[in-house]
């Protein structure tokens, strides 16, 4: 999945996104909200050696100081520091406990030591750090103090058994002394925030980007046409009012209306030098829409003049009967079996459309459909009419329309977008190669409304106004809602 494959399925999984946003965001405010507030508290301590005046002793004791500076700082957090801190201010923790709130540092070539602590009371936290600085000045002087042995005499004057004790070479004092703290350092309510968002944004697109690597769905009429390799006729918009209004006769000014008249177009021009006359069209899978595809194509045809004849040749849930309000008892069963012509029950559905629905339901599907008189009432009809359209039963979960469409000229396959997988797809065309039938090309079902106006300005150019009716004939002329109900 590229980049731009990748930001429109964002945009079209923008809802997962919006959710796991909306959780991050959520446990953000909520950890920071149940966090308790942390204050820092920071004293810091200036080591200076013990020299005489002159430049040279000066300049060893500061280079001294720097290479034991950073031993010294390792001596903040060790107990015989922390635990008198403990003892003298009283507090209700362990050593251990205390040291792991206390940091100390040393800023590179500098004799300067930060010490800092942190507390969920600022006053605390102050007087810890004071605290600890005293008592670490105190230990590190009498660490550094040369130890005075039994045996020690009086060398050219300086000390003697009973002279005075040797004084620590490194004092440290005090730069900066640990004030309470008015601000805490913990929760940052921005920076959580901040990290909720990305968070947020990181596990959205990440969930994005895994379901559609799972997804193996189609979603647009490119994908199809890629997969099948085979020509796409027509994307029929989503249209929420279609299972109320199956027919596009009822708003022939709609989307979907102009769509079903460019699959008719397409249809016409997709088989120039053979153009067939006995056209089954066919889907995957139920609810794909390949019944309200059959009835408004041929209703398309129709209106372009051009004679056509609806067939439900789906013997096991006919649907085309009812979407027109036609009797359904008597048609392609009635004639199979011999107990009627072809005349006896062809319905007209007005205009240059007639409609031979499917009769009653039989025990034998397959084998009617199959069967050779099944083949020369095609021919009949097609002898008849100048196309033939016949609305057939979904391939995978029976075998009717695999024997049926051996008998026709081409096969139109319908393919609900964002619902029928790639696999079902592809056992949907082998199923008709391996009978020899000829895939006149793909209709993509159900598509996504397109965003925008696609014409700008003239978005609204296949419109036509709507016509005026006089008060004395009571909107004659409308076209009539076809009666029944059918999905998309």
């Amino acid at each position: 999945m590229d980049l731009h494959g990748f930001l429109k399925a964002l945009a079209r999984r923008w809802p997962t996104v919006v959710v796991c946003l909306v959780l991050a965001i959520g446990a953000a405010l909520a950890a920071t909200g149940l966090s308790t507030p942390v204050y820092e508290a920071r004293a810091q301590l200036f080591v200076a050696t013990r020299t005489a005046d002159d430049t040279t002793q000066l300049n060893q004791g500061q280079s001294f100081s720097q290479a034991r500076v950073q031993s010294y700082a390792e001596i903040v957090t060790t107990r015989q520091v922390i635990g008198p801190v403990v003892k003298r201010l009283r507090l209700h923790t362990t050593p251990e406990e205390l040291a792991s709130r206390i940091t100390a540092s040393a800023p590179l070539n500098t004799v300067l030591i930060d010490i800092t602590v942190r507390d969920t009371a600022p006053r605390r936290a102050a007087r810890i750090a004071n605290a600890v600085a005293e008592r670490f000045g105190a230990v590190v002087e009498r660490l550094e103090t040369p130890r005075r042995t039994a045996g020690s005499e009086r060398v050219r004057g300086y000390f003697s058994r009973s002279g005075p004790l040797p004084a620590s070479p490194v004092t440290l004092g005090v730069t900066q002394e640990a004030v309470p703290p008015s601000v805490p350092v913990s929760p940052r309510p921005l920076l959580n925030l901040a990290v909720g968002v990305l968070g947020g944004l990181l596990l959205g697109a990440g969930l994005v980007a895994v379901r559609e690597t799972l997804d193996t769905t189609l979603k647009t009429s490119e994908a199809l046409g890629e997969f099948t390799a085979l020509p796409g006729l027509g994307s029929i918009p989503y249209d929420k009012n279609a299972p109320r209004q199956p027919l596009v006769s009822a708003d022939v000014h709609s989307k979907r209306a102009e769509a079903f008249r460019k699959l008719r177009t397409n249809l016409q021009f997709a088989q120039v030098d053979d153009r067939p006359r006995i056209i089954v069209v066919t889907s995957s899978l139920p609810g794909e829409g390949k019944t309200n595809t059959a009835v408004n194509l041929a209703l398309s045809l129709a209106e372009a003049g051009i004679s056509t004849c609806l067939v439900d040749g789906d013997l096991r849930r006919p649907c085309v009967a009812s979407a027109f309000g036609l009797v359904q008892d008597a048609g392609l069963t009635t004639v199979l079996i011999g107990q009627a012509r072809i005349e006896d029950v062809m319905q007209q559905a007005g205009g240059r459309l007639s409609v031979l629905a499917s009769g009653a339901v039989p025990p034998n599907p397959t084998e009617l459909l199959a069967s050779a008189r099944m083949e020369e009432v095609l021919h009949e009809l097609a002898g008849l009419y100048e196309v033939v359209i016949v609305d057939t039963a979904p391939l995978l979960p029976v075998a009717d329309t695999v024997g049926l469409a051996s008998l026709a000229q081409g096969a139109l396959l319908v393919v609900r977008a964002g619902k029928t997988s790639r696999e079902q797809v592809r056992t949907a065309t082998e199923s008709l190669a391996r009978v020899g039938v000829r895939v006149l090309g793909t209709v993509f079902n159900m598509a996504p409304a397109p965003k925008g106006d696609r014409y700008g300005a003239y978005g609204r150019y296949g419109e036509l106004p709507a016509p005026r009716t006089s008060p004395s004939r009571g909107g004659a002329g409308a076209p009539p809602v076809a009666r029944g109900a059918g999905g998309q």
